[in-house]
């Protein structure tokens, strides 16, 4: 049985383990011993951010999976709040057996509880199964979405 819990510092290693563990993520992320301080940087800042939510999915003991999910309020909607779903990973040893879906029902029920009129997320135009994964699971490409690197 899959449980959910907000990560701790301790679980770092096997979160960027998974971040890395793909093409596009090998590319991106350092998975080294010990982890660059960036990654406790950004850990010890989303976890003081009532805001941002970064969350491990396990099995017994075992970290399978991860997300962050951001909420961020907004003028636009009358003022509603959304959240943002970002940095999804399977461990690659449990990919297709259901754990990335119940990640995303477990951040649409996040946001459902926090009032969230909007749950959005993006991936990388090439993790082509990851957009039809989202797709199957109701996600539409509704937005042209723009990033510039700095």
């Amino acid at each position: 049985m899959v449980t959910f819990r907000k990560a701790t510092a301790k679980d770092l290693s096997e979160i960027v383990r998974m971040l890395a563990d793909d093409a596009l993520g090998r590319e991106r992320e350092r998975y080294e011993n010990p982890l660059p301080e960036s990654y406790l940087n950004a850990f010890e800042s989303i976890d003081a951010d009532e805001n941002n939510e970064l969350i491990v999915a396990c099995l017994g003991e075992e970290i399978v999976g991860v997300q962050q999910i951001t909420f961020t309020p907004n003028i636009t909607h009358q003022g509603g709040w959304r959240a943002t779903i970002e940095g999804v990973r399977t461990a690659s040893a449990e990919r297709g057996k259901g754990i990335g879906s119940k990640l995303i029902q477990y951040a649409i029920d996040r946001a459902k509880k926090r009032g969230c009129h909007i749950i959005q997320l993006t991936t990388d135009k090439k993790r082509e199964e990851a957009l039809r994964f989202y797709e199957r699971l109701g996600f539409k490409a509704t937005h042209e979405g723009m990033k510039m690197k700095l």
